[in-house]
């Protein structure tokens, strides 16, 4: 008897086993839930919103896991820790499944981010000195989208056709023999002690206090910017029900609207 209950202990044991592993393998949050990976602003403020204020209409559960970093949301996305990740632009996305070989695929565009020029050294470019260190983003794509601002401003020329994949190697004139030094995105803010100008993501600005719309020296424009943020998923899960009730409310006017009123200009919705 004895061992007859001991073998139904171990065999619904190892049932259970079996199932957990087969839960973790599923990754995400299955069920009715949507987890989704955000840098904390303004993605995760956007979501909050939505959280709150519209997604019960929809039938939606959000799990929100906010990721201080733009490499670790991809990395969970691809190892089906997350259902979707939203914190990126397409060219950024693109480069990664270039060099990562993500199947990912990218959906409506949300909102822009502004990329702007800081400083606590100048307060306007003209009095950039010759020699004056610059601070851009490490990642390729927006060390390239920090190199077209600049070079917009006339601070430098890149040779023609660079585009967004501008690199270093790109510019062909650089008059005040700017010296440009290349930082995680997350760290840019920290440079400004150190740097007569940082150029600084519309997210990590708004986090350590700048307001990109009052406080840039030069602010990427909203028009025809190929920078607009997204929400991504893996590839074929881009019909999931619950993926289509986000994508309606993340384009609903209320969320056009909060946007509107809580960033001023420093955040512009698509």
């Amino acid at each position: 008897m004895r061992r007859t209950i001991l073998a139904t202990i171990t065999a619904a044991t190892l049932v259970l086993g079996l199932a957990a592993c087969g839960a973790d393998e599923a990754g995400g949050s299955g069920g009715d839930t949507l987890k989704i990976g955000v840098s904390p602003v303004p993605h995760g403020e956007i979501l909050k919103f939505v959280k709150d204020n519209l997604a019960a209409k929809e039938g939606l559960k959000l799990d929100i896991v906010e990721f201080n970093d733009y490499v670790q949301p991809n990395v969970a996305l691809r190892d089906k820790q997350l259902d979707a990740n939203y914190f990126q632009h397409i060219p950024y996305l693109e480069a990664e499944k270039a060099a990562k070989g993500y199947e990912f695929t990218a959906l409506r565009p949300v909102h822009i981010e502004p990329l702007g020029v800081y400083s606590k050294k100048v307060k306007n470019l003209a009095d950039v000195p010759e020699k004056a260190v610059v601070a851009i983003p490490n990642d390729p794509s927006n060390s390239g989208r920090a190199l077209n601002l600049l070079a917009s401003k006339g601070l430098i020329k890149l040779k023609d056709g660079a585009g967004v994949k501008a690199t270093r190697t790109d510019i062909v004139d650089n008059p005040k023999q700017l010296e440009f030094k290349e930082l995680e995105a997350a760290q840019l803010p920290r440079s400004l002690d150190d740097t007569t100008l940082s150029v600084i993501n519309g997210n990590y600005a708004i986090q350590t206090n700048l307001s990109p719309a009052k406080d840039a020296l030069a602010l990427e424009s909203g028009k025809d910017n190929p920078y607009a943020n997204l929400v991504v998923v893996r590839t074929g899960d881009e019909n999931d029900e619950r993926i289509q009730k986000l994508e309606r409310l993340l384009h609903s006017p209320e969320v056009k609207q909060f946007i509107e009123n809580k960033y001023q200009g420093s955040v512009l919705a698509v």
